[in-house]
């Protein structure tokens, strides 16, 4: 090559030095382009150091999911953003299976190719990321070593972020201004979904949007975006406005959370790392239904001081109100729990002062003769919101909260629902964790209400069950406009909050009138059928349910015999069709059993041919909705071929059973 330059003359042989010098440097930056793929080889990650500073992007069967995406964190001793080099990579594989009964599926194998890609600033400041890549997920997280004697700092910034084509239309849920709302008790992940939005609309508050996002790029797949991991550790984070480009990034909490009080900036020890930032993909939506991606990154944190049981649980606030919190109404719940052959009962707001805890004592007692247990609820608050309802100053300090805990297990209390939180920040999260390793210290099950999303809490506390962090189904009976749309909600969640996380709705609400006596108050618009589809569709291991004394007589045996019979626990879990806010089926298994909801949120009937391998020669029986909207029983076969030509009428549902 040099006796080759040195035969060409003057200018043309400083044009070509100055052509090769050029190459020669981006073949260098080219050689720190870095890929990692799935073990089926069809999604990749790019790993992009350029001038100094890291991106990745993503591709998924040779289609783009995400472009040129920024990576690196910013803390208060060292800038782990730019000025890096690459000092090393390590590839590791990861494989493991474990037994999980709280989530969508019982048994779980993960296996991930994984690398660690070391950078390095030039003060010898240290940052490593940690990619897994498995066949439809993909997650990094950020680990600092100790610089030199400095042994702590705090993240001001972190820079990850998600750059989507220019195609792409998004699924999202506004993140709420602090202190606003009821008695200034948001933010608590109960705003509205918009579908199909163009990247880039400003949210409904302006400050970003909660987790998961959902977003659809074109013809060329789906992504979902959430978070896993978080505890006292760290914050929940939430992602920001996006930009016209469609990139969208990680954010804080706002200051004003908590009643401003904490920090909005995580603090962590070095080493320290990160939560787990997750990506869902694939060409449809089935990937993205089943995943168990929030609970494959993390583990257990303390073992269970017990054997919990999980199950079915009537709850006389949602229809009946406060005015239900009495000793009476109360007996009233337990006899229909054991009507039904329910495991819970749970008492709402209000019971310390309406009830008194003496009576508790012989509430649980007549709930024991009838093999029914009952769970109380309890209002977190210290400072954080104006939210009236006792039993209050009992969760939030550990004195306090052990001493009640103490109580509630000598009577034989089984669990609590724990109310009004006050956003994201760090001290927020260690409140979380303080109540559930407490709460297992005394054998007792945590559902959380007016929350933060779960971010793979399942998998880390034992005793946990799940939190609310939806516009759950309190809200029928709040305004009609909650009734107006909920077939379109309820078509939403399957793919959005409730892919990520357990989610305690309080779905089945029979009554056509939302009220005590089921003749005044909110009208509901959806099926029976469609109440009975969301105890499948909506998965939490203790469901909440809105039945009432007065269903029992109301309606077809039918229809009661089979929310005696549904479960709450799944082994399995599998995607059939549907689009957000339009219809969806599934189909979940628990033990040899299965079940195939459907809903249909669109204005006309529809018919689909379902493909239902499943249940293929068993015997079935299809409640569904006839052409006056009233349940309907009746037992089929499946073909050979498993496929099953079915209507849902609108605001209807089909279910489907067989073993």
């Amino acid at each position: 090559m040099t006796r080759f330059i040195n035969n060409i003359k003057g200018e043309n042989k400083l044009i070509l030095a100055c052509l090769i010098y050029c190459l020669f440097h981006t073949l260098s930056a080219s050689a720190q382009d870095i890929e990692i793929t799935s073990p089926d080889r069809k999604a990749s990650v790019k790993l992009i150091l350029e001038r100094g500073r890291p991106f990745y992007a993503v591709n998924y069967n040779g289609k783009i999911l995400l472009e040129k995406s920024p990576l690196g964190l910013i803390t208060n001793v060292s800038d782990l953003s730019s000025g890096l080099k690459l000092v090393g990579q390590k590839d590791s594989l990861v494989n493991k299976s474990y037994t999980e009964n709280r989530i969508k599926k019982s048994q779980v194998t993960y296996t991930a190719n994984e690398k660690t890609i070391s950078l390095e600033t030039g003060k010898k400041e240290r940052l490593e990321i940690i990619f897994r890549v498995s066949n439809n997920d993909i997650a990094f997280r950020y680990f600092i070593p100790q610089i030199n004697s400095t042994a702590r700092c705090i993240v001001e910034k972190e820079l990850s972020g998600f750059d989507f084509p220019s195609n792409t239309t998004t699924f999202l849920s506004s993140q709420a201004t602090p202190m606003i709302g009821w008695e200034h008790t948001k933010p608590s992940y109960e705003e509205e979904y918009v579908p199909d939005e163009r990247i880039g609309t400003v949210s409904q508050y302006g400050i970003g949007y909660t987790f998961p996002g959902l977003f659809r790029i074109g013809s060329s797949g789906w992504v979902l975006i959430s978070e896993t991991g978080v505890q006292s550790s760290y914050c929940g984070s939430k992602l920001s406005e996006g930009t016209k480009d469609g990139l969208y990034t990680i954010s804080f909490p706002e200051p004003g959370e908590n009643n401003g009080l904490g920090s909005a900036t995580p603090a962590i020890p070095l080493p320290g790392s990160t939560p787990w930032r997750t990506i869902t993909i694939g060409e449809n939506l089935k990937p993205i239904v089943e995943t168990t991606i929030p609970f494959d990154l993390v583990e257990p944190l303390y073992t269970p001081s017990t054997d919990y049981k999980f199950g079915r649980s009537t709850w006389s606030w949602l229809e009946w109100q406060d005015n239900s919190i009495n000793y009476e109404d109360q007996k009233t719940f337990v006899d229909l729990s054991a009507a039904m052959g329910y495991e819970f009962v749970l008492i709402d707001n209000w019971w310390d002062t309406r009830i008194g805890k003496n009576k508790i004592e012989e509430l649980v007692q007549y709930a024991r003769s009838k093999n029914v247990n009952l769970c109380l609820w309890y209002n977190s608050n210290g400072f954080w919101s104006d939210a009236p309802q006792g039993p209050k100053n009992k969760m939030n300090t550990s004195v306090a909260r052990k001493k009640e805990m103490e109580w509630m297990k000598s009577i034989g209390i089984k669990g609590i629902k724990v109310d009004f939180f006050g956003g994201d920040k760090q001290e927020t999260m260690q409140l979380y964790e303080d109540i559930l390793s407490d709460a297992n210290d005394y054998g007792l099950v945590v559902i959380f209400h007016g929350c933060t999303l779960p971010r793979g809490w399942e998998r880390m506390f034992p005793n946990f069950v799940g939190s609310e962090a939806v516009l759950a189904s309190e809200n029928l009976i709040f305004t009609q406009k909650a009734n107006d749309n909920e077939a379109f909600n309820a078509t939403l969640h399957p793919f959005i909050r409730n892919t990520v996380a357990s989610m305690d709705f309080g779905p089945v609400l029979l009554n056509k009138r939302h009220n005590r006596n089921n003749n005044g108050g909110t009208t509901r618009k959806t099926t029976e059928t469609f109440q009975l589809a969301t105890s499948v569709l909506f998965q939490t291991p203790v469901q909440n349910f809105g039945i009432t004394p007065n269903n029992l007589k109301e309606y077809p045996a039918f229809v009661i015999d089979f929310m005696k019979n549904v479960p709450t626990v799944w082994e399995e879990t599998v995607f059939i069709d549907g689009y957000p806010g339009k219809y969806v089926v599934l189909a979940r298994r628990h033990q040899n059993k299965w079940y195939v909801a459907g809903i249909n949120a669109e204005k006309k009937t529809k018919e689909l041919t379902l493909d239902l391998p499943m249940l293929v020669n068993k015997n079935l029986v299809l409640y569904s909705d006839n052409k006056s909207r009233q349940p309907q029983m009746q037992h089929l076969k499946l073909d050979k071929k498993g496929k099953l030509i079915i209507q849902i009428q609108p605001q209807g549902a089909i279910i489907l059973t067989g073993n």
